[in-house]
């Protein structure tokens, strides 16, 4: 079975499995305060462009959004998001556990906009009975979106212009940032520190066996999070073991080979299924593509090939998605497409 369901099916790049082995023999300070998270951290801070941020290397990304977002929120505000994101659908009410409420927006192709961000804000405010209602409190995009989406640097330098007008924090899921940055779109690493208050860097889906490095760029944000990290059970007591893979992953820009390798079998995967004549549901130039295809061929390709369902737009056609990763080998990205030509 050829996996395209996700991007991590797969343990770790070699260089990072080699970093470990070599490390294996040593002794750490523990909670991330050993030399490799150091490492890290610097790499990292010049690899944004901002040299005073803060970076904490969380586990999971479930656990950074909900440590972020209630690090972030007072009791009766919750998070403006795109109804699509993952906070939304993804995370079994993880966000509505830590007590806050998701705003959900209609997402157009995954992204929410400027203009909705400042209406939904305006609106509270302008409501004589605000009091009585969840207080808009933080804004939460991801790049991509979880429609294979990426914003363009005037949509997001608008979403910030937005927020920091309204005194909403940007908050922006980094889970497949690497891919992101590979995608065709102009936003930059910098870029994103520069327009957003906190983000982070996700490894779990970008060749480390997990860790998403959490950026703080506004300090107001800063303040007690090591606390939070430890009250939502995310102080990794091997917390070198997220400082090496992240060091190994940002010393020579490896991150962003990867990224680029995983962007580069994606492209020509959707250049095959625009040349066998079939719809994209989404204009994706990332590593997440997501066909319309009829119920038969689905059938025959599950037979070789892992993909997940996205959608059931009508009974004899769904609409699935091809995920390439880093580790995605160029010959197995040809099976794929031999399969699709064959059975079209």
């Amino acid at each position: 079975m050829i996996r395209f369901d996700c991007d991590y099916t797969q343990s770790a790049h070699p260089r990072i499995l080699e970093r470990l082995q070599e490390t294996a023999g040593e002794q750490y300070a523990g909670y991330s305060k050993d030399e490799h998270t150091e490492t890290a951290r610097s790499y990292i801070r010049k690899a944004c462009g901002t040299p005073n941020a803060e970076v904490h290397i969380l586990v999971g990304g479930t656990q950074a959004n909900t440590t972020i977002i209630s690090a972030i929120l007072r009791p009766h505000q919750g998070a403006i998001a795109a109804d699509t994101g993952h906070i939304c659908t993804h995370e079994a009410g993880a966000i509505e556990a830590t007590g806050h409420k998701v705003i959900a927006l209609p997402g157009h192709d995954g992204k929410i906009t400027a203009e909705q961000i400042a209406a939904v804000h305006d609106k509270h405010w302008a409501d004589t009975t605000h009091e009585h209602q969840t207080q808009p409190g933080l804004v939460y995009i991801s790049h991509p979106t979880e429609s294979g989406t990426v914003y363009t640097r005037a949509e997001l330098e608008a979403i910030s212009l937005a927020c920091k007008e309204r005194g909403l924090p940007l908050f922006l899921d980094g889970a497949r940032l690497g891919y992101g940055l590979a995608a065709d779109t102009d936003v930059t690493l910098e870029d994103i520190a520069r327009l957003c208050d906190v983000f982070y860097i996700g490894g779990t889906k970008m060749g480390a066996l997990f860790g998403e490095a959490v950026v703080i760029t506004n300090q107001s944000l800063a303040k007690d999070f090591r606390y939070l990290i430890r009250r939502h059970g995310g102080m990794l007591a091997k917390g070198f073991l997220l400082g090496i893979q992240f060091s190994c992953l940002f010393e020579d820009d490896l991150y962003f080979q990867l990224g680029q390798h995983a962007v580069e079998q994606a492209m020509r995967l959707r250049q095959a299924i625009l040349d066998v004549g079939l719809p994209l549901e989404y204009n994706t130039s990332a590593n997440q593509l997501f066909p319309r295809i009829p119920d038969t061929l689905a059938d025959k390709l599950r037979e070789n090939f892992a993909f997940a369902q996205w959608d059931k737009p009508d009974d004899s056609h769904s609409v699935v998605r091809f995920c390439t990763s880093w580790a995605t080998k160029p010959e197995d990205v040809d099976a794929l497409i031999a399969a699709l030509k064959a059975n079209v």
